[in-house]
């Protein structure tokens, strides 16, 4: 354990001395709106020794901007749009803050954008949000609330492009028995920085999949958090990203299981290539003392294209019962694989053609369960394009 981790672990546990029971994670600390309980990093805390705070280019300062992101939606019929207060977001169940990114963004915002599905609705066709920005100069503070109705089915897709120095936080609120698939892609310019999260609450016996997909930017740092409201919620994570050379794509995750019956499933994968690509993920499942009978499991999987490249990937557990289903992680990193490359060259598939199709391969079985057609074809060109940028550059 190093000595951030350490430190961290004695904090939580002086703060479930005052609480009274344990009611954080070592590596979440817990909701505020209070900036003063995120004061801002040095770099030697757990959950920021990955990120490198020099390239956020002031981010997380604080300073208050005016500056926003273009909207251009497509809202199938029965679903709103509306801009409320930040008061009005908290009245309505909003996920409080647990980082000083998110809070930044809850405080500097101005109010939150709340796209509502009613209950009982099936809709078809998907919310598509598309978030441009002009500039890095620009700062730009984002808060979102994605509330779902009772027993309603619906697909958000949130779309990032152009540049900005771009902080969010987002609140998805699934109501029982509801059928919920968010997907965020990251398609920034590459001096872009975004610092997000977005928070799950799953109501009973509803079903939520959550896919993040980053391949632009020149720092990424994504947060996704699932709770639940009550029992008998199921949640899929699932992550694509693809690192260029010089950028910093971190992914964390936090399954915080603390109803019985419930489940988790985690799968992200990643493909690096270029000097000094670096990807991060951490993955935490926190299992507590009521959640008995629930099921859990994270994994994670690195492709290295090429040298130069650093992939950390941490997957951890905390388990307060051994009442449960079952719980478990994996995490590997690794190059080509040689003896797929040779069976394909020994067919005469040259080697550029066999990197291409181990790699499809590799993300193809994630790209299908996205669930949105007309982005997992788009998903299938960008790696292509991501590939010839290096890999495939050079005829082999």
């Amino acid at each position: 354990m190093t000595d951030a981790a350490r430190e961290s672990v004695t904090s939580g546990l002086e703060q479930d001395k005052k609480d009274g029971h344990l009611s954080v994670s070592h590596l979440n600390p817990p909701p505020s709106y209070d900036l003063a309980d995120h004061p801002a990093p040095t770099g030697r805390e757990e959950i920021w020794r990955f990120t490198p705070l020099k390239r956020l280019r002031g981010i997380l300062d604080g300073e208050a901007s005016d500056a926003t992101l273009t909207w251009d939606t497509t809202l199938p019929d029965g679903v709103t749009l509306t801009t409320i207060s930040q008061a009005e977001a908290r009245e309505i169940g909003e996920l409080a803050p647990n980082d000083r990114p998110s809070a930044l963004a809850a405080e500097l915002s101005g109010g939150a954008r709340l796209i509502d599905v009613p209950a009982e609705a099936e809709i078809a066709e998907p919310i598509v949000i598309r978030l441009h920005g002009e500039s890095v100069d620009d700062l730009v503070w984002s808060q979102l609330v994605l509330r779902v109705g009772k027993f309603a089915t619906a697909t958000v897709v949130l779309v990032h492009t152009g540049s900005a120095r771009y902080s969010a936080t987002t609140s998805v609120l699934v109501g029982d028995g509801a059928t919920v698939n968010v997907v965020s892609l990251q398609d920034w310019d590459d001096d872009a920085v975004h610092l997000g999260r977005d928070s799950i609450l799953v109501g009973r016996d509803a079903e939520v999949k959550h896919t993040a997909i980053t391949f632009g930017g020149d720092v990424v740092r994504l947060n996704a958090n699932v709770e639940y409201a009550a029992p008998g919620g199921s949640a899929e994570l699932l992550g694509l990203y693809f690192a260029d050379e010089g950028q910093h794509l971190e992914h964390r995750l936090f399954a915080d299981h603390n109803q019985p019956k419930t489940k988790s499933n985690v799968l992200y994968k990643g493909a690096l290539q270029g000097e000094k690509a670096h990807t991060v993920w951490i993955g935490n499942v926190l299992i507590r003392k009521v959640a008995e009978g629930i099921e859990t499991y994270e994994e994670n999987r690195n492709l290295v294209l090429t040298d130069g490249c650093q992939a950390d990937s941490v997957p951890n557990l905390e388990i307060e019962t051994g009442e449960i289903e079952g719980a478990g992680h994996a995490s590997a990193t690794a190059r080509f694989d040689d003896e797929q490359l040779f069976y394909l060259r020994s067919r005469g598939v040259s080697e550029k053609e066999a990197r291409r199709l181990v790699l499809h391969g590799f993300f193809n079985d994630l790209i299908r369960r996205v669930g949105v057609p007309s982005l997992e074809e788009q998903l299938t060109t960008t790696v292509e394009e991501e590939l010839a940028r290096n890999v495939l550059k050079t005829d082999q």
